[in-house]
């Protein structure tokens, strides 16, 4: 009975057709992560919008988590892991101290969603995690190599590559 909106964007779904939203999370503040109308569409009237300070600051409000903060919302916890570019010349996309992942934890499960990041020395230092969301998007995230070497490093029980195109 719990629904989680990451990064929604009405060009990829009309939130309004979609149950309301019990908690969204938004990685940070660029068109492709955060659109005011797609959260407005995903909220009801109990729904908690956590969000980095940058993101928070666009859209006018919002629970603002910096990197490792945590916050709990019902029986979820949620903690902020750091997400930014480490190849030198893609840090002006992403750079370090401003953007967000996230682990959420629920039901005994921890499930990372990595946003907009390279594999960072905190990804890969994550432990116990079943689902990792790990973006293979060049040049603003990982290459393929680098997201196998991420999951090598902190293992998770099962890896969804995704925002990626070709």
């Amino acid at each position: 009975d719990l629904v989680i909106h990451i990064d929604p964007v009405s060009q990829q779904a009309d939130y309004a057709a979609l149950p309301r939203a019990d908690l969204i999370l938004v990685t940070h503040e660029h068109a492709d992560h955060l659109d005011p109308a797609a959260v407005r569409a995903a909220s009801g009237p109990r729904t908690t919008v956590i969000l980095n300070p940058a993101a928070a600051r666009k859209l006018g409000g919002g629970v603002a988590l910096a990197d490792g903060e945590r916050r709990t919302v019902g029986e979820v916890a949620v903690e902020a892991v750091p997400a930014y570019n480490t190849t030198a010349g893609r840090d002006r996309y992403h750079p370090k101290g401003r953007d967000n992942g996230y682990v959420i934890s629920v039901g005994g499960k921890r499930v990372y969603v990595a946003g907009d990041s390279e594999d960072t020395p905190e990804m890969r230092a994550l432990r116990d995690i079943w689902i990792a969301f790990l973006p293979m998007n060049q040049p603003y995230t990982m290459t393929p190599a680098q997201a196998a070497s991420a999951a090598r490093a902190f293992r998770p029980r099962i890896v969804y590559p995704y925002h990626f195109g070709d």
